[in-house]
């Protein structure tokens, strides 16, 4: 990915997306704890949100269900996400670039790879391998 293509990206959610690394507990009566990691930029532009997941190669599109409260004048919403493991992989990519949501996608890259280093950021091609 190009250097621009990235902070543009990272700048994305920064403004416009959620990052999400929180803990809870299942609700089945198990003990065990789960992470639940998530990205998403949410917006009326469909064809950056596109663009955003043809540019990164991981991730889904989609539109937003409206309610039948909502105005009619207001334009639709669309959905880029990434979950999990392919958020670890966006997350290694906007990390040099992020200025908001630094300390979320630093959680998250923490909870796969407590290593992590700049050197170990890796191609899209390695990571679908």
């Amino acid at each position: 990915m190009h250097i621009n293509d990235a902070a543009y990206i990272a700048g994305l959610f920064d403004g416009e997306g959620h990052v999400e690394c929180k803990y809870y507990k299942k609700e089945d009566g198990y003990k065990k704890t789960q992470m639940r990691i998530s990205m998403r930029i949410q917006m009326t532009d469909e064809s950056v949100l596109r663009w955003v997941c043809e540019t990164l190669g991981v991730g889904t599109v989609r539109k937003k269900n409206r309610s039948p409260s909502i105005k009619k004048h207001w334009k639709d919403s669309w959905i880029y996400s990434v979950r999990f493991r392919e958020a670890l992989y966006v997350c290694k990519e906007l990390w040099p670039f992020a200025q908001t949501k630094l300390h979320k996608i630093e959680q998250i890259i923490d909870h796969y790879e407590p290593e992590f280093s700049d050197d170990n950021v890796v191609s899209i091609e390695d990571y679908r391998k």
